[in-house]
């Protein structure tokens, strides 16, 4: 007996399940035999383009949402979708006219499509540093919360823009109010805990850095910030069993490192008699952190940083610029910032054993003065 044609519901639906496994290529493959059965169909018409955006083929998502509206031209997936894809494209005034029709045609009840544009705005805000993306994240994000008060989601969404637009006041209290809806909504904890630390709120960041799991964690940073914490604050030793389970998760995130042409020697701390190995000199650098949160709990204001390397040469200044004098000074003026980093965890790791990461300037100076190859003073 023949095996009957599938409906195309159940093409997108095969689709959309492979899309959510991150299997782009095996879910447009399903979308686009589902098209030759049935070419006017809207869905499937859109869910090509949608898994042309994930694969950043944005010319070709273009043409599959224009396809997708000239069949239906208010169809709220495939205007959404094409603002996403023509933010991509550069093409801002034409992406908020998309976003835009979606309120104009009632979806504005639609919580999931109104979170859906809010992020997508907020993404491209963050990769291209426009607050005027925030702001207009930020409009979607409220409409979500107008609609639906009771969203966690939907309310911590608003405060992560008010973040991005410099209102941390307000922030802090939107993801609180998220918090109190879903107590276990890790994302907000996390980006909270990071505001207050931030605000050299270190009792109140530790509570709710300390309500999250390592797994909770997809960046660097907020874990360094737990552990400089808990050792600061709890006087936890190195080989403490309650860090152990963070400091994996930053094995994990860092994951293996490039190899880097350009090692920096001059970052190698000194051998002797006098001097400890670099994994023994890097035991117990953890408290110098401790001396860096007192002094900011006294002071509550953000203080000027400075380190010391080996050889006794001082750096100051904010996380970058120390980076950046040091890149000047002891390696090639030349590379990039992150070219730097790399090269000098490159080189920590194949002297000590131990992983510097290098997403931000913060995490890298924090993580070489774990591994023994500076000492930061303040």
């Amino acid at each position: 007996m023949a095996t009957p044609f599938l409906s195309s519901e159940e093409y997108d639906e095969r689709a959309h399940q492979l899309y959510n496994e991150g299997q782009y290529d095996d879910a447009l493959g399903v979308l686009r035999e589902g098209l030759t059965l049935y070419p006017n169909s809207v869905e499937l018409h859109v869910g090509v383009g949608y898994a042309q955006l994930a694969r950043e083929e944005y010319a070709w998502a273009r043409r599959s949402f224009e396809q997708a509206l000239v069949l239906e031209p208010e169809h709220e997936d495939g205007l959404a979708g094409l603002g996403e894809t023509l933010l991509k494209l550069g093409q801002d005034d034409a992406a908020m006219r998309c976003f835009r029709r979606t309120l104009e045609l009632g979806y504005a009840d639609d919580i999931d499509l109104m979170l859906q544009v809010g992020r997508s705005l907020f993404r491209e805000g963050s990769l291209r540093e426009k607050p005027e993306f925030f702001s207009a994240a930020k409009e979607f994000f409220e409409t979500a919360v107008q609609q639906a008060p009771e969203s966690a989601e939907a309310v911590a969404c608003v405060g992560y823009a008010q973040h991005r637009l410099g209102d941390d006041d307000a922030a802090i209290g939107s993801l609180r109010r998220s918090l109190q809806l879903d107590s276990d909504h890790a994302e907000a904890r996390i980006y909270l805990a990071n505001i207050l630390y931030d605000q050299s709120e270190f009792e109140a960041a530790l509570y709710h850095f300390e309500r999250t799991t390592p797994e909770d964690h997809w960046d660097e940073l907020g874990i360094w910030r737990l552990i400089e914490l808990k050792r600061s604050l709890y006087r936890l030793e190195e080989n403490d069993p309650e860090i152990k389970p963070w400091d994996e998760r930053l094995s994990e995130l860092g994951g293996d490192l490039d190899d880097v042409d350009t090692m920096l020697m001059e970052l190698e701390p000194r051998s002797g008699a006098d001097s400890a190995p670099a994994a023994e000199a890097a035991r117990g650098q953890l408290e110098l952190f401790g001396s860096l949160l007192n002094s900011l709990v006294e002071q509550k204001q953000e203080p000027e940083h400075q380190i010391i390397v080996p050889d006794g040469a001082q750096f100051g200044g904010s996380w970058e610029e120390i980076v950046r004098r040091m890149r000047d000074q002891r390696g090639n003026p030349a590379h990039s910032m992150e070219e730097f980093m790399n090269g000098v965890s490159q080189h920590g790791f194949r002297q000590t054993g131990i992983r510097i990461p290098t997403n931000d300037a913060e995490s890298f100076i924090r993580g070489s003065a774990v591994a023994g190859l500076l000492r930061i003073v303040k």
